[in-house]
């Protein structure tokens, strides 16, 4: 019966590639939607009533942390489980913790209740956050990869948005209603697709990997063929997968995550997992935690009333999610380094001007006029990350894992994500309260010190095919200009890393290049395991 409905069977090319993208996006949105949702919650009066939270800010924020726990433990799991069953299975694993998490909260009655809840959500979040952008970047063309992500991430901000005026609209409710119906919302989209994932076609390579060749060729098919297998670019992906695979079996099969964190091998996924989680980190560490989480302290730091500080942090929500959609035009023109270049230059000079403006002595000769320059200055923050640092982090380490290990590298992102999330709400309290606007001066300067960073140790990624990717980071070198250096030695162009292997291919088995019929694939096949 699924079998017959399989959109893969309906929709073709780009069609297809943004079904699956809009399904990949559905749980970027509750992603989002999560994230959001206990910033209402925790101002309502019932809420801390039942749990008793009154005067106790530690552990109402020990209660919204806790979640980042979960997300780590549900990371690690769903990586294995994703290069285990398949992206689409992991996802209904996902889904089917984040709903039992989802209604527990709803119901609960005590701390250790939403504590526990709060774990098993962030498990199924961790899940999905470790296994959908990996199906996305997998399915995507590797002209696109940067567009589909970015659109994903636009509803990521969505959710965090529609999270923000459900509370806004609540606020003068009293009673359970006031959070429990936010928190029970949640479940909505979780439903929707843990029952329609189910229709959307699995990862041709991970397919190629289990050794699912007829299913993996009628999704190459279908994406890339507009439904004809036999396609010069469908044949042409088939093989450099098939490539990949042979050569990742001879490096020693599927490392544990252990062994990925400081295993050297061939293809060097050391290097790798150290990027994606110090990615991740530095994302937080460049401040989005403490204009969005803490967006009302921040406004009404600003001089404004708490009213108007809660609708412009709602406003400000908007903003960043329709700047957002720039990124969607510019990652997979303008590549990932400069876009993190350019949003830290201009992240770092927005929370300068914030810090200047908020300072006391300044504010205190115009309150009015400097509270609206600071406003001004934190919707341009947000602008900016929305267009460049809230996507490439996530993006950036889907891109450079080799298959093998494709899922748990991604579960490494997350971990990374869920280091620096923690770290960020654990500081920034503290810091807000016994520095103040000095705090916006130290989280510019860590934005303005991640550009050396990511100009010396990540290479650009944009327009390179995944099975390309694999080539570049497997060097041992791990500046850029050296790993470019290492890579020429071994006879490799860094801007055509397959050609080599393919150069190889011909003079050991020119009837691979002369033989021009597409339908020929299985005799492909043994050539290409031959001359590998």
């Amino acid at each position: 019966m699924l079998r017959s409905l399989q959109v893969a069977n309906y929709l073709t090319g780009n069609s297809l590639v943004i079904a699956i993208n809009c399904a990949a996006g559905l749980s970027i949105f509750f992603f989002g939607y999560d994230q959001g949702v206990m910033s209402g919650v925790n101002i309502s009066r019932d809420y801390k009533n039942i749990m008793g939270l009154w005067d106790n800010e530690a552990l109402l924020g020990g209660i919204v942390a806790v979640y980042y726990a979960g997300t780590l433990i549900g990371a690690l799991m769903g990586g294995y489980v994703g290069d285990k069953i398949g992206r689409i299975k992991c996802v209904v694993v996902g889904c089917i913790f984040a709903l039992f998490g989802a209604a527990l909260q709803t119901a609960a009655q005590n701390v250790p209740w939403m504590i526990c809840s709060r774990i098993i959500t962030g498990i199924g979040t961790g899940h999905l956050n470790a296994i959908v952008p990996v199906w996305s970047a997998e399915t995507s063309h590797h002209t696109s990869r940067g567009m589909f992500i970015a659109m994903e991430f636009t509803l990521n901000i969505f959710g965090v948005v529609i999270a923000y005026w459900i509370a806004f609209g609540l606020n003068t409710y009293e009673g359970g209603f006031r959070w429990r119906f936010p928190i029970g919302f949640q479940m909505v989209p979780l439903l929707v697709l843990c029952l329609f994932i189910n229709i959307f076609p699995e990862s041709p390579r991970w397919l190629v990997k289990k050794g699912r060749t007829e299913e993996a060729l009628h999704i190459l098919g279908a994406l890339r063929g507009n439904g004809d297998v036999n396609h010069p670019d469908v044949v042409r992906e088939y093989e450099e997968i098939k490539e990949t695979l042979l050569l990742e079996e001879k490096q020693g099969g599927e490392p544990n995550y252990w062994d990925m964190l400081f295993k050297y091998d061939e293809s060097n996924i050391p290097r790798r997992v150290h990027l994606s989680i110090w990615l991740q980190i530095i994302q937080e560490l460049t401040g989005i935690g403490v204009i969005t989480v803490y967006a009302p302290e921040t406004f009404a730091q600003s001089g404004f009333s708490e009213r108007t500080s809660q609708l412009l942090s709602g406003c400000n929500n908007v903003s960043y999610m329709i700047a957002t959609l720039m990124a969607v035009f510019t990652l997979d023109r303008w590549g990932r380094r400069f876009s993190l270049f350019y949003g830290a230059i201009g992240q770092g000079i927005a929370l300068i001007m914030v810090a200047v403006l908020t300072k006391p002595d300044i504010m205190a000769q115009n309150p009015t006029g400097y509270g609206i320059g600071s406003a001004v200055f934190i919707f341009t923050y947000t602008a900016f990350f929305g267009m460049t640092w809230l996507t490439v982090p996530w993006l950036y380490p889907v891109e450079i894992y080799p298959l093998r290990v494709r899922a748990r590298g991604g579960a490494w992102s997350v971990v990374g994500w869920s280091i620096g999330n923690a770290v960020v709400m654990e500081i920034t309290p503290p810091m807000l309260k016994g520095i103040g606007w000095a705090t916006f001066i130290l989280f510019a300067a860590l934005n303005f010190l991640a550009i050396p960073i990511v100009w010396a140790l990540y290479p650009e990624t944009m327009g390179k095919t995944l099975e390309e990717l694999d080539v570049i980071f497997s060097t041992r070198s791990l500046l850029v200009w050296n790993a470019e250096k290492e890579l020429r030695d071994k006879g490799i162009d860094p801007n055509d890393p397959l050609a080599t292997i393919q150069q190889t291919e011909k003079l050991e088995t020119s009837e691979i290049m002369t033989d021009t019929e597409p339908s020929s694939i299985s005799s492909r096949e043994k050539k290409i395991e031959k001359a590998a």
